[in-house]
């Protein structure tokens, strides 16, 4: 008997770094994620097989029981180890999933390109802890850590507001008239949130409630927007509030600054996607800069 468990991936509109001090994050959805089929064994161990969008398989791995209730102690982050600690603190959460198995057969499958960045750890953290029947902002907490908004997407088919005290999940609208105006570009930069948090912790100031109250302020406005140029002045605000607080160019003071439209950094900033906001359709824009991967608000959002 096969189950399957299906999470979506996700983006990072507004209060990105601040969500973790406190602040309201809106997020979104995404059409592209992962899901995660479970078939049972008889060996004690997990045959563990994970495909990329394309269909290549590009991670395969048998993991014993025991090293599940271990955990693993290596020092070097690897994909096996990273996962073995997954799975292990699932198992601490909730022994029954393992102790109770004589084995499993395991597959996963993105319907992203894994370097998109839209949640494929978040998207496996989510799948994971419906599998084991734990909570998945815990697995998160105690696994890679983050604020959590990411799992609030894999959760969720509408966009959502997003607290980290008590993860607090709210459902909202935002559905604009103007969403055919939205589009996403990748910019082909992983970003490694774990240094991006440390450089943001390293930057904060001492008007930290000011700061909050001031992205609280901005995200509704993004959210609330009800023409195209309200909307684009708030997300222009957002990140120059950001870009103070950062101590950093925005993206399109650094690599953009020709471009007539607003254009933001989603959650790490510098890397994979940036929302554009424009009147004219920028495809042929980014196409002739290099930038070939660019969706519009309906090909990308739920």
């Amino acid at each position: 008997m096969k189950n399957t468990f299906y999470s979506n991936g996700k983006l990072f509109i507004a209060g990105e770094y601040l969500v973790l001090d406190g602040a309201e994050a809106f997020a979104l959805p995404t059409k592209f994620g992962q899901d995660l089929i479970i078939e049972n064994l008889e060996n004690k161990e997990i045959e563990w097989k994970s495909y990329d969008s394309d269909g290549h398989l590009w991670f395969q791995e048998t993991l014993s029981f025991y090293e599940v209730i271990k955990g693993s102690n290596l020092q070097i982050d690897t994909v096996k180890s990273t996962l073995i600690n997954i799975l292990h603190e699932a198992y601490i959460l909730n022994p029954k999933f393992i102790d109770n198995s004589n084995g499993y057969k395991v597959s996963t499958h993105l319907t992203f390109p894994r370097n998109w960045g839209l949640g494929t750890s978040s998207t496996l953290i989510n799948n994971i802890a419906q599998w084991a029947d734990v909570n998945a902002f815990t697995l998160l907490n105690n696994s890679f850590g983050g604020s959590g908004y990411d799992i609030a997407c894999a959760q969720n088919n509408t966009p959502v507001l997003y607290r980290i005290k008590d993860n607090l999940v709210e459902q909202v609208e935002f559905n604009p008239d103007f969403k055919d105006h939205i589009y996403f570009v990748y910019l082909n930069k992983k970003q490694n949130s774990k240094s991006a948090i440390y450089a943001y912790n390293n930057h904060k100031n001492n008007h930290l409630a000011q700061s909050v109250a001031e992205n609280d302020k901005i995200t509704h406005a993004i959210l609330n927007a009800k023409t195209l140029k309200e909307f684009a002045s708030a997300v222009q605000r957002h990140e120059i509030h950001l870009s103070n607080i950062l101590e950093m160019q925005t993206i399109k003071e650094a690599v953009f600054p020709d471009f007539n439209g607003v254009i933001k950094s989603l959650g790490a900033w510098g890397g994979d996607f940036v929302m554009v906001v424009s009147n004219e359709n920028p495809k042929e824009y980014f196409a002739k800069k290099g930038y070939e991967t660019i969706l519009t608000y309906s090909e990308m959002i739920l």
